[in-house]
């Protein structure tokens, strides 16, 4: 079977158990019907004409008042589109990021297994700021470290970045203009986050570790 249209030829009430059809050709017993959104079923006592008994508000639909000419779809069950099954959405935890303030030469305290940091040195004169190796239940844990550009902070890197050993432990950043460094956690070293090597112009610099 296929779906089939017609319209009202009457105006129909939100609690009218009776419909007044233009046409009824495929109207049967048991046929769906659908005037805008409310979905509705031929009794079994209908046999033929345009005056349709219907049972009102199907598949959990509102009955409502349907003005003269709306449109009227009908069909079997089979011949309507099924809906799309729903789905369920896993998202993962939001990750937590506590902002850290670092006045004074200090040896930071690393964040919980799972979480971001983010560390802002704000001392005037120079920090010294002593990054333990983080644990290896922290892999994937994002440490970003601001310097306020007042002085020439260092961070100093227990074992050196990425495990490199005491040649690489130490980073100054810029004691004229704020800046910005970033490691991620993985496999007990800290590993920075790099492109390409130091190089640098007034309008452009990239950086690493030299």
């Amino acid at each position: 079977m296929a779906l089939a249209t017609t319209t009202l030829s009457a105006a129909c009430g939100a609690l009218d158990n009776v419909i007044q059809l233009t046409s009824a050709t495929s109207i049967a017993s048991g046929r769906l019907i659908v005037i805008d959104q409310e979905m509705m079923q031929v009794a079994q006592g209908y046999s033929s004409g345009t005056t349709v008994q219907v049972l009102r508000g199907r598949d959990g639909t509102v009955q409502a008042a349907h003005v003269i000419t709306s449109n009227v779809t009908h069909g079997l069950a089979s011949d309507f589109a099924k809906p799309i099954p729903p789905t369920v959405t896993t998202y993962s935890p939001i990750r937590a990021t506590p902002v850290t303030s670092i006045t004074a030469t200090s040896t930071l305290t690393l964040p919980t297994a799972g979480g971001d940091q983010i560390v802002i040195l704000n001392g005037t004169s120079v920090i010294t700021l002593t990054v333990p190796v983080p644990t290896k239940d922290m892999d994937g844990s994002r440490l970003t470290i601001v310097a306020n550009g007042a002085a020439a902070h260092a961070l100093t890197f227990t074992g050196g970045l990425g495990g490199a050993g005491t040649s690489y432990d130490v980073l100054t950043l810029n004691g004229t203009g704020p800046c910005c460094f970033e490691a991620i956690a993985c496999n007990g070293l800290w590993n920075p986050i790099v492109a390409v090597p130091m190089a640098g112009t007034v309008t452009n610099i990239t950086g690493t570790i030299g």
